[in-house]
């Protein structure tokens, strides 16, 4: 029994957590849930349909995941990278996107994929306080060189438990829970006239050429580009409301 892109759809349209989409090989929408249609400030499905990421989203970004599409229908899997998206009708948010080649009849006709928001933490978990423990550690040094195998050591579990821990807890891994703190610093401190270069540095990234290419993976735009869009924002922010 095969399921349709269109039952997918339905599917995914009771799940206000999951953005759901199928494209072609172009990039245009031919399905998305209502989760995309409500976050991207549309009224219906079918103000999305036919259109690419460069017609829904801001430039930079649209670029961005239309690059993305472009490796998976070569055959890319991309599997839970972990992005912040940015809307402009709700605030950034975490998220896990999963992509893979939309194959029928042994050719490659498109993209289907979901990105995931990410939950609150499993507080319930057997090891959460030790994993608490862990986390505010890199929460206060994710500017510093951290290695695995030193916070494995601090929970006391192998390099293999806390991997398999940290993603039933936090749904990440400790690499990503580590790019998450020094991309959300990173976020902050582009807010301030502080250079680029400084930030790189401030944020544990090795070099600005290594933070720039991390930052525009994760958020979708290059530091410069976040500077200005979130500058524009903050004065917009300010503005005195009408009545």
């Amino acid at each position: 029994m095969k399921i349709s892109a269109d039952e997918l759809e339905s599917l995914f349209d009771a799940l206000p957590d999951v953005v759901f989409f199928v494209k072609d090989t172009a990039g245009r929408y031919t399905h998305a849930n209502l989760t995309l249609v409500r976050r991207l400030g549309l009224k219906q499905r079918s103000d999305i349909i036919g259109k690419s990421v460069t017609e829904l989203f801001p430039a930079a970004m649209g670029g961005s995941y239309a690059a993305q599409d472009r490796r998976v229908v070569t055959g890319e899997v991309i599997e839970n990278q972990l992005e912040v998206h940015i809307f402009a009708n709700r605030a950034p948010g975490w998220c896990l996107t999963c992509k893979r080649p939309l194959v029928s009849r042994g050719k490659i006709r498109g993209v289907i994929g979901i990105s995931r928001d990410l939950g609150l933490p499993d507080g319930k978990h057997p090891v959460y306080d030790r994993l608490k423990r862990v986390l505010a550690y890199m929460q206060e040094n994710y500017a510093e060189a951290i290695r695995v195998q030193a916070l494995a050591e601090q929970a006391g579990l192998s390099i293999a438990q806390l991997e398999r821990h940290f993603r039933r807890v936090f749904q990440l891994t400790p690499q990503q829970v580590l790019t998450k703190l020094r991309i959300e610093a990173a976020m902050r401190l582009l807010r301030t006239d502080q250079t680029v270069a400084s930030i790189s540095m401030a944020c544990g990234f090795i070099d600005q050429s290594a933070f720039a290419r991390q930052f525009k993976a994760t958020v979708g735009m290059p530091p410069r580009v976040y500077r200005a869009v979130s500058g524009l924002t903050a004065k917009m922010d300010a503005l005195p409301s009408e009545g």
